[in-house]
């Protein structure tokens, strides 16, 4: 009698083999990933979850002192508290992406030796647990909000509020697309590793993060807009406080750029994942 399996392993044939339907199948562990990062994280701390609010507050108190009350950075005619904290929250999300899918391989090693599951939901575990801490840190952003219109503070946000799930999900492909291209390549090159947070540093930089994009003009400007995460950044900042305008035309090599950048990480995540065992 022929026995029947419910799962066939079979080495990939094809780098650019998202296989997102089996990566569906393994959602529970993906669920299981989530909770543990979250518990980990903030396992043996006072205050545990606490944290996901006072992190960003404590980063925008520090930025409204140097770049807004030192440095005395313009930002549009917007309350400099609620400039940082939006820039904040939206750069947190993106670079700790970036960060943590960056060490996939490297710290899951221990897992990947031992057990079969699609390596991908790892990268994607990293992104939904981000994502909820996002999440939070955006309805403290709605709340302050809230409270600024409240007391005659001219800000405006318009109907295109809508894009905020699109401009999130791209967020989190270009994180999670850097990331994985990262992690595959520090199979071979541990130097990368060590690099990763000074790249990012140097990356919040040249993104209006702490300044607004209308504040730097010519060809500085221009190049500052085709990185990829400040047309998203800019967006944001139109939608919610209704300064300025939608830079579509940048929007659209941003999204262009986020595909090549995910797909071609896939295309390396996938080639890395049959041999990075024998290399790590």
């Amino acid at each position: 009698m022929e026995q029947e399996w419910t799962t066939v392993i079979r080495a990939k044939n094809k780098v650019l083999n998202l296989n997102l339907k089996e990566v569906m199948q393994y959602r529970d562990l993906i669920i299981l990933f989530v909770k543990r990062d979250f518990k980990t994280f903030y396992k043996q701390t006072i205050l545990g979850p606490l944290w996901i609010i006072l992190n960003p507050l404590c980063t925008t108190i520090i930025y409204t002192f140097i770049f807004g009350t030192i440095a005395d950075l313009s930002t549009d005619g917007v309350p400099q508290f609620l400039f940082y904290l939006m820039g904040t929250a939206v750069w947190n999300f993106f670079s700790t992406c970036l960060v943590k899918t960056a060490g996939t391989f490297t710290g899951n090693a221990a897992i990947f030796g031992k057990v079969y599951f699609p390596r991908l939901v790892v990268p994607v575990s990293v992104v939904l647990s981000n994502g909820f801490n996002f999440l939070i840190q955006f309805i403290l952003f709605l709340l302050v909000m809230t409270g600024y219109i409240l007391t005659g503070s001219s800000i405006h946000p318009n109907i295109m509020v809508v894009l905020t799930p699109v401009l999130v999900f791209e967020l989190g492909m270009l994180g999670m697309g850097t990331g994985i291209i990262i992690s595959a390549l520090t199979t071979k090159y541990r130097d990368l590793s060590i690099l990763v947070n000074f790249g990012v540093q140097i990356w919040m930089y040249m993104s209006p993060v702490v300044y607004p994009a209308s504040q730097v003009s010519g060809l500085l400007g221009k190049v500052i807009m085709l990185n990829p995460v400040s047309p998203i950044l800019e967006t944001f900042r139109c939608v919610y406080f209704g300064i300025g305008d939608i830079p579509y035309f940048y929007l659209l090599i941003s999204a262009i750029v986020t595909a090549c950048v995910f797909f071609i990480g896939v295309i390396i995540f996938n080639k890395v994942e049959k041999t990075f065992m024998d290399t790590i």
